[in-house]
């Protein structure tokens, strides 16, 4: 009984490596070739690269997703950085420059394309779409190392996954910072271009330290040197690059980690308080975070009866509960004795803006959901018209058809389900036999076991 249980075990075992190993079906050679092709840049991926960030800076500035992921599958970016990963992996010092040197033309070519654009673009506001790329989180480190991981996988595969890299180049998301960094420029708001240039190089590093260690872990061959001095000098080359790299992002990692959880730790603090009594006649009506390392605050913008100092202290040790110790509290209210009217004046505003964040956010959303309606609705027309047409050659005396989703309620059993209903207009009512036939081949058309007919 032992031994046949260690022989499952060993069984099982074998299975799941065998699933795991990504080895056998890896082409070394022919992934090396393809990705310095990918390095490569011509004539043709300027333009295609120009083209793609105008496309993205349209997408960005009218606030349509769709257009931002065309933009995405069409960008050449991603060459040059899994050329970084691939360059490190293998020693390969030429090819490693011209990753750089290709890596900060396209940068450049994308910076003065989409600050041209926003330069002319007669749309000024900052939409929620180019909003979400102005600050990096933990999360889009978590995005770019994987999907760089997915990515050097499908390409060192003997039969290539287009499927994967295009999601890869989707989700890594390289160019929507890159136009935002643009807007910043165009727009001479230098904190978008900080922010979102930031966000870029987060994308960029952990793209191509993902490639990098895929590429030791399938054991790439190294590139040799018949000169072993020559091959000191690259393989030095590349360590101090490495070093140089590696280190300070390694501290913007951390910082992007810290910053990711103060920011949660805040949103849930702020969550917090209003619904302590001592807030009970007071409403916050603006809030604003700032993360330093010279230290953290949260400013709450207040309307209301002025809170006391004791009530103040409360929301402050309520601070320290929560994991934000070290952080400073500071809290305006408008309606206080000690504040002027300029700077209730700004609170207003301050409130106002908000607002109108929000409400542009939700205009957002609820444009999107009215397309998707549209598309559902034209989805059920076309499936309609079809049902209709079949059932008329299954049954010519069918004079029309309409057909919904009703809701059914079970009275006895207090239950609601929707059911598909199918009003039928005959002009020659069908013999039982026809009636049941053409329910059970609905059921199997529509691919479902409840369905009312009602028949005229």
């Amino acid at each position: 009984m032992k031994e046949r249980l260690l022989l499952i075990i060993k069984e099982i075992w074998a299975y799941i490596k065998s699933l795991a190993s990504i080895a056998e079906d890896t082409d070394s050679e022919t992934t090396i070739s393809n990705i310095t092709k990918g390095v490569e840049f011509r004539a043709d991926n300027v333009w295609v690269l120009f083209f793609a960030i105008i496309i993205a800076s349209v997408g960005l500035n009218v606030n349509s997703t769709a257009v931002i992921i065309g933009a995405m599958l069409i960008s050449p970016l991603m060459g040059p950085i899994m050329g970084l990963g691939l360059s490190i992996g293998i020693s390969d010092g030429e090819l490693l420059r011209k990753s750089l040197k290709n890596l900060f033309i396209m940068i450049a070519i994308s910076l003065v394309a989409s600050s041209l654009y926003f330069l002319i673009s007669p749309l000024s506001d900052a939409q929620s779409e180019l909003l979400a790329r102005t600050k990096p989180t933990i999360y889009d480190v978590f995005i770019a190392f994987f999907g760089g991981m997915a990515g050097i996988l499908a390409a060192s595969r003997k039969q290539e996954k287009v499927t994967i890299v295009s999601g890869v180049a989707i989700a890594t998301a390289l160019m929507p910072p890159l136009c935002t960094a643009g807007y910043g420029l165009g727009t001479g708001q230098l904190i978008y271009f900080f922010g979102a240039f930031y966000l870029f190089f987060i994308n960029a590093f952990f793209i191509a330290l993902a490639n990098y260690l895929m590429v030791r872990y399938l054991q790439f061959p190294r590139k040799r040197f018949l000169d072993p001095a020559t091959e000191r000098k690259v393989h030095r080359s590349i360590a101090i690059f490495t070093v140089v790299v590696v280190v300070p992002s390694i501290f913007i990692a951390i910082n992007v980690v810290r910053e990711t959880s103060f920011d949660n730790n805040a949103i849930k603090y702020v969550n917090d308080i209003q619904n302590n009594p001592v807030m009970q006649n007071v409403q916050i009506i603006s809030q604003k975070r700032t993360f330093s390392s010279k230290g953290n605050e949260i400013s709450l913008s207040l309307i209301g009866e002025p809170l006391t100092s004791q009530q103040v202290a409360v929301l402050q040790k309520r601070m320290e509960e929560m994991g934000l110790k070290n952080t400073k509290l500071t809290i305006r209210q408008a309606g206080g004795a000690s504040l002027d009217v300029e700077t209730q004046a700004k609170m207003l505003q301050d409130f106002i803006e908000d607002k109108e964040r929000t409400i542009l956010q939700k205009d957002s959303l609820i444009q999107d959901l009215r397309q998707q309606i549209r598309l559902e609705q034209k989805k059920a027309e076309i499936t309609a018209q079809q049902l209709a047409q079949e059932l008329h050659v299954l049954y010519p005396y069918i004079k029309d058809v309409s057909m919904a989703e009703a809701v059914k309620v079970d009275v006895k059993n207090n239950t609601t389900d929707t059911i598909p209903t199918l009003n039928i207009n005959w002009t020659m009512q069908p013999t039982e036999a026809e009636y049941q036939h053409l329910q059970d081949w609905l059921k199997v058309r529509l691919k479902t076991d409840k369905l009312d007919i009602v028949s005229k």
